[in-house]
């Protein structure tokens, strides 16, 4: 800024009292502003809110979020409207819920009369006195690049329960978790520590690496074979080109890692794309179709993958609901587009044609008590807040008796997808420290014969398949929702798509 006005002044120097204020007011709009975000995530620009939310301080394990409401052109100025004035009122009447009682503060801009209005909300059961904390940062980062963002965008170093907890939560050590394994004869837990860090740098730089070469060159199949390599092969000690290594190390990095996180993100993104592209070129029947389908599938398994894994991770750390209900809506409207897909037709070449998509809109869930309960026009209701524990128990009650239906199908193909036993229930990891070995034999065996039988057998079973799926779509599209509730509220964004999706006009 005083540069440009230096510029402006022909190159006077401005009054050092002036350059002092300047830096002043500038350093208070970076540290109190805020991302304004519309309802797909795109970036408005900053804004500056009063102290009623500009002093609510930072924890990496909140107890409140925010959302933006932006008001549509002809909108009332917010000095004529109530809402213009500090609200808080409950959301939820009555007893007490499992999760929280949500209050909402909504404040609008009132110094332009016009602007997005933020709306905070608690997402944990609040203690009369209690701070009324919000994230300024990533919650699925590792407490080292957390405290590293804040120290860096506003000085100071988190002290909140998560940061502070010794030994660290198990989210934490999740978040960074790398397993080691000794290809060679000999090692010792010194080799593996000395490298440790040395791996997670190089590894994370080359993810970053290729996220951004994906994000500015737009090759998505180079994407996807790059990171499934990183996830499949790790790093070894002879990458990290050490010449005293005694024995091999293969460093790898667990299912919930947040680099992992990370590129299950992006190989669902570019896997989608891949499909797209594919289908473009396709005509009624043909090779191009067949692979398109087939990357759609992968697409889906990727998100029902990050999905899990974040869930996983919620259920040990609540203020993480934010983003399971992204993950999850996410994870259901692509296995819902998979299961709408007209390319179900391209494998079938003989035999009776599998069900229509009206047919399958309107498969009733006789057996499953959770649709019952989450009725789509129900899921705003209020009073279903107070029944969280219950519902998040049947919703993964569910998903596994659904999962063994179609996992396997979505994963056929994918070596990387193809080592993991079941994307909901992680019970499968054990205890063993090398949680990623390769599929034994007779389980590749087993993959390979149920790939002919579906080969053989298509125009029989393929039916239910697609049901199976569109079924486990429809479970991860509701409970999304119902998460997007308790997060933002009734009229939030990401509730509405949700049910724009499942009551398209």
């Amino acid at each position: 800024m005083a540069t440009a006005r230096k510029l402006h002044n022909g190159g006077k120097e401005e009054e050092n009292d002036e350059l002092i204020l300047e830096e002043a007011v500038l350093s208070l709009v970076i540290t109190n502003s805020v991302e304004v975000q519309d309802g797909s995530g795109c970036s408005l620009g900053i804004a500056v809110y009063d102290t009623n939310f500009s002093w609510i301080n930072h924890s990496c394990s909140p107890n409140a979020c925010y959302r933006f409401s932006i008001s549509p052109p002809n909108a009332v100025p917010f000095g004529e409207d109530s809402t213009s004035k500090l609200r808080i009122v409950p959301s939820v009447s009555g007893e007490e819920g499992d999760v929280c009682r949500c209050l909402e503060h909504t404040t609008g801009n009132r110094g332009y009369q016009y602007g997005p209005k933020i709306i905070v909300r608690s997402i944990k059961r609040i203690s009369k006195g209690e701070e009324v904390c919000i994230s300024y940062t990533d919650l699925l980062q590792p407490k080292a690049m957390r405290q590293s963002e804040l120290w860096s965008k506003y000085q100071f170093t988190c002290s909140c329960f998560r940061c502070s907890a010794t030994p660290s939560t198990y989210i934490d050590r999740a978040l960074e978790e790398i397993s080691s394994i000794n290809l060679g004869l000999s090692s010792s837990s010194f080799d593996v520590k000395l490298y440790r860090d040395e791996t997670t740098r190089r590894l994370s730089d080359y993810v970053d690496e290729i996220i951004s070469e994906f994000l500015s060159v737009g090759d998505p199949q180079s994407c996807c074979d790059k990171l499934e390599s990183v996830l499949n092969l790790g790093l070894t000690s002879e990458q990290l080109e050490s010449k005293d290594v005694k024995s091999q190390l293969n460093f790898r990095l667990h299912p919930f890692h947040h680099l992992v996180l990370n590129a299950y993100t992006t190989l669902a993104f570019a896997y989608q794309i891949r499909s797209s592209d594919l289908s473009a070129l396709a005509t009624e029947i043909d090779e191009y179709q067949l692979k398109a389908f087939d990357l759609s599938r992968t697409s889906a398994a990727y998100s029902l993958l990050l999905a899990g894994a974040t869930h996983h991770l919620f259920r040990s750390e609540s203020s993480l609901i934010a983003s399971a209900a992204n993950f999850w809506t996410n994870a259901g409207e692509s296995l819902l587009t998979l299961a709408r897909s007209s390319l179900w037709n391209s494998p079938i070449k003989r035999g009776s044609p599998i069900s229509e998509v009206s047919t399958i809109a309107k498969h009733k869930y006789s057996k499953c008590l959770l649709m019952d309960i989450l009725d789509a026009k129900l899921i705003l209701s209020q009073a279903h807040i107070a029944k969280f524990k219950n519902i998040s128990r049947d919703f993964l009650d569910c998903l596994n008796n659904m999962m063994s239906n179609i996992w396997r199908f979505l994963v056929h193909g994918c070596r990387y997808l193809e080592t993991i036993a079941d994307p909901i229930d992680f019970r499968w990891l054990g205890l063993e420290q090398d949680f990623r070995a390769q599929v034994k034999q007779d389980d590749e065996d087993s993959i390979i014969a149920e790939d002919s039988i579906i080969r053989n057998h298509a125009e029989l079973c393929l039916d239910e398949r697609r049901i199976n799926i569109y079924e486990v779509g429809i479970h991860c599209l509701l409970y999304g929702g119902f998460l997007a509730h308790i997060c933002y509220g009734r009229n939030s964004p990401l509730t509405t798509h949700v049910l724009n999706i499942l009551y398209p006009v």
